[in-house]
């Protein structure tokens, strides 16, 4: 069954970015229950920033599930990268990402690489770049694997990195590599910028995908732009997708209007059909 979830940043540096609710995990949680979603995706400033004891009594009180915890506040505070020429910067990115891992493998829940997968820049070669990142990516994805979970890699448009932007040379990449314990987050946003058809690539990478970011074209909720949604649910419904489609937008117009039109879409597009 496809599932329904809204992201909340808990980055203050992360303001003005595509997550709906900030700041105020209460009121995230207590919007995305009373709006009808089944999960929340939170981004945190780091692993010890988030209160086990607490998130586990907001959840259980909104019969909310976590879809995901995002790693990205390693990159927007630190600027901690997997692929960064120096060492001691891979290790302590390494080591950041191993925490939310194991955080969020306390609720069943996998956490994602996206903008701290880094770039290939200055002398570091792409060839170096990527040998360094599947070593990282091998070392993670076994650590969660260990602990029942997954662990989510997301391509990024090329206004974003240079690393890998299509799904379908990630996902050959992941293969090649024989990298176990991860898979793919398929962001709709980031796929109409690099793919042909976003149907198609869905289908093509099917077993490999683990989680749907559910952006339309301009970034802010589907719906607010042209994406052809109806398309891209019957190809999620053809490879079997029982994750979520987890709203990663723009608050546009608002925080409130972006959810309320997210879960309308859901509905139309997911329970309706």
């Amino acid at each position: 069954m496809i599932r329904s979830a809204i992201t909340i940043s808990l980055v203050p540096e992360a303001h003005g970015g595509p997550f709906v609710f900030c700041d105020d995990l209460k009121h995230g949680c207590a919007r995305a229950a009373a709006l009808g979603f089944d999960a929340v995706e939170i981004f945190p400033p780091a692993a010890d920033a988030l209160n086990v004891k607490e998130l586990r009594a907001l959840l259980q009180r909104h019969r909310l599930r976590l879809a995901a915890i995002g790693t990205g506040a390693g990159w927007v505070k630190h600027r901690l990268s997997l692929t960064s020429a120096d060492p001691a910067i891979r290790a302590r990115a390494r080591d950041f990402i191993a925490g939310l891992v194991d955080l969020a493998a306390v609720f069943d829940a996998p956490a994602i690489i996206g903008s701290m997968q880094g770039r290939v820049e200055g002398d570091v070669t792409r060839r170096q770049a990527r040998q360094w990142f599947a070593a990282e990516l091998a070392a993670l994805g076994a650590r969660a694997g260990a602990l029942g979970v997954s662990l989510l890699y997301e391509p990024l448009n090329r206004y974003e990195t240079n690393l890998f932007n299509r799904a379908g040379e990630a996902a050959a990449f992941l293969r090649r590599r024989k990298i176990s314990g991860v898979k793919l987050l398929c962001d709709l946003f980031h796929m109409n910028i690099e793919e042909k058809s976003i149907p198609a690539t869905l289908r093509a990478v099917g077993r490999q995908v683990g989680h749907v970011h559910f952006a339309d074209t301009n970034r802010r909720a589907v719906g607010f732009g042209h994406l052809e949604g109806a398309a891209i649910v019957q190809a999620l419904r053809d490879i079997r997708y029982e994750g979520y489609l987890s709203a990663e937008v723009l608050p546009l117009p608002d925080a409130e209007a972006a959810a309320r039109q997210t879960i309308r879409a859901f509905r139309q597009l997911v329970t309706a059909g």
